[in-house]
């Protein structure tokens, strides 16, 4: 098998995905209508409601949902060979997670921009309100850690990747500034300037980490933990448009130019794909990703084919700057095929290294060598790229090789290894950091929305000192879990947790669907909430069962132990009783009994406008 035919194959599934299922969700089901007042417009406050530009809030969207998850995810997954993988990525993508983040999206925008919690109150109950707001407060923390890990593994060390990353923060301001301040709907300008000043620290970078300069921008695993947080929470009470929306939207500038790069280089360079179809791993035993393809290939995935961390992005801060409704389209289901399409890029070039380098570079050496497999380029890859990368875990370094191996295979640049690897390694950070500052603001509105239910003053996201409150609360838990904690601890919770979550916006989204007057399209989201409940659950209890449990009996680790056993048992715990309670509210629904005072999320339309679907 070769990469151009799973490239072509993705590419084309996507089309048709987004133009005829998109389409029809759009007109049938959640009969869309630009007439309708969105929250952005209804509570204009210039600091959180900020009517936005589409192609502003689509970058600011996709590199807030796109994380670790379809870099890393794939990556690890391909320890079950290429064939599995890919198929969830492509289908489960435009069946699941496109409609996932699509419906979540609208339903936010219609109650007010309001999160997926509170969603649930409006649309289901109390019951299901309470219990997804405690959820997804564990979930976001666990989903933050998960993420901000793989940031500090890439970074840790390496001054160029966080020289560049520092200087998109000042280079974002002034945009922000310029855009919104100095020359209100200016886009083209500063875009073109912040462009070229990103490429430009690019390239400085590798200048830097060669300088004396270079001590100033390397950071052991603590320090980066320290400074990630406090970049955080100034992302979280700054007004969204000063820092967070521009940094966002210069950064997806680099994600998506760079998943296009690759796309290209893929289509000529076709590499040959080393990994098989599907590996003996796949009946279980497997090294990197501890258990069998069924369920685990789908929960160690995650985010790129469907991800219940985009329902707080779809719920939190994007819902507040839609300017239109018909832009919830382009950007809910347009925003998760682009992150499907970064999952199989990843997953190509994973699959194109030799399976014995493949599990060198993801394994410490002591586990590698019990294996039994040769290594093949290994030592070539390390001198090529100008460092050792044997023994470097998690995925990062695994895919920053296969990337650079892709672009270096393009003719000329064979003699520029060693600046694609680091390049990559740095786009890595980049990718992810994005999701660490959108998912610390929408903790903190989750949080206040939650103790507003105590203190009317919370509910108001301006409001200064609950603003801090909350923040301080939210990063202090994400930073915890990064500073004490490593993969092999954190990833597969963060894997469950985010799948489970996802099934809570399924559910909360069938019964938004049914409530609304459009019984006979609940299938849109029930059959995807339906396999991923199952398959997450089982994936749950197997890691609870098999891997937490175990931890207990040993001596340094039995707190561990009980701890993901406790936080995964819960979650788990509340995800039942969110399906359970939505499936009696849709049951009621159906009977014709009176809909919650709140449901369906009634939009109000423009006074002389007849209401119409677009």
């Amino acid at each position: 098998m070769n990469g151009v035919t799973l490239m072509l194959t993705a590419l084309l599934i996507y089309v048709l995905g987004y133009r005829f299922y998109s389409a029809f969700i759009s007109a049938k089901v959640l009969t869309l209508n630009d007439e309708n007042i969105t929250p952005a417009h209804k509570f204009k406050d210039g600091h959180n409601f900020v009517p936005m530009n589409k192609w502003i809030l689509f970058g600011h969207h996709f590199a807030a949902i796109a994380g670790a998850g379809p870099l890393v995810g794939p990556v690890l997954a391909a320890q079950f060979g290429y064939a599995p993988g890919f198929f969830w990525l492509v289908l489960g993508a435009v069946l699941a997670g496109c409609v996932h983040d699509f419906v979540t999206l609208v339903a936010s925008v219609r109650h007010n921009g309001r999160s997926i919690a509170e969603i649930a109150r409006e649309e289901i109950g109390k019951v299901s309100g309470i219990t997804s707001s405690i959820a997804v407060l564990f979930i976001v923390t666990i989903a933050l850690a998960g993420l901000g890990l793989v940031v500090v593994n890439a970074l840790a060390e390496s001054p160029w990747g966080t020289f560049t990353i520092a200087m998109t923060i000042p280079i974002a301001i002034g945009m922000g500034l310029y855009m919104f301040k100095i020359k209100p709907g200016s886009i083209v300008g500063p875009s073109v300037i912040g462009v070229i000043l990103l490429i430009a620290c690019v390239v400085g970078g590798r200048w830097i980490a060669i300088s004396q300069v270079a001590k100033y921008f390397t950071f052991n695993h603590h320090e980066l933990t320290v400074l990630m947080a406090l970049y955080g929470f100034a992302a979280s009470v700054l007004p969204v448009w000063l820092l967070l929306a521009p940094r966002d939207y210069l950064s997806c500038y680099m994600k998506l130019g760079t998943v296009f790069a690759l796309v290209v280089g893929v289509l000529v360079v076709n590499p040959d794909l080393k990994m098989p179809a599907i590996t003996e791993f796949a009946k279980g035993g497997g090294p990197i990703v501890p258990g069998k393809l069924f369920p685990f290939v789908f929960i160690t995935i995650a985010c790129g084919a469907i991800s219940g961390f985009h329902s707080l992005v779809s719920s939190g801060t994007t819902p507040k700057m839609i300017d239109k409704e018909s832009h919830t389209r382009f950007i809910g289901y347009g925003g998760m095929v682009m992150e499907s399409l970064v999952g199989v890029v990843a997953l190509i070039a994973a699959c194109a290294l030799y399976p014995g380098d493949y599990f060198a570079i993801n394994l410490p050496v002591e586990v590698f060598e019990k294996l039994g497999i040769e290594a093949v380029n290994l030592q070539e890859l390390s001198k090529e790229v100008g460092e050792n990368v044997q023994g470097r875990s998690g995925g990062a370094v695994s895919l920053a090789v296969g990337m650079a191996q892709i672009f270096s295979s393009i003719p000329g640049m064979k003699s520029l290894m060693s600046y694609w690897y680091h390049f990559a390694i740095m786009f890595e950070a980049l990718f992810i950091l994005t999701t660490i500052d959108a998912g610390t603001r929408i903790g903190r509105f989750l949080l206040q929305e939650f103790l507003g239910n105590f203190n009317k003053k919370f509910s108001n996201t301006s409001w200064l000192p609950g603003s801090l409150l909350t923040t301080t609360v939210i990063v202090f838990l994400w930073a915890y879990f990064i500073y004490t904690g490593s993969v092999s601890t954190i990833w597969p919770m963060f894997g469950i947790a985010n799948q489970l979550l996802a099934t809570c916006a399924l559910a909360i989204g069938t019964t938004f669907i049914v409530n609304s007057g459009k019984k006979k399209y609940f299938s849109v989201t029930f059959f995807p909430m339906c396999f991923v409940a199952i398959t997450t659950l089982s994936a749950g209890y197997l890691s609870i069962r098999d891997n937490f449990l175990p931890l207990t009996k040993i001596r340094d680790k039995a707190l561990q132990g009980y701890l993901n056993s406790a936080l995964v048992a819960v979650m788990m715990l509340s995800v039942i009783i969110i399906i359970i309670d939505s499936l009696r509210r849709c049951i009621a629904t159906l009977r014709g009994k009176p809909l919650p005072p709140k449901s369906s999320g009634k939009p109000e339309v423009k006074e002389g406008v007849v209401d119409r679907c677009c």
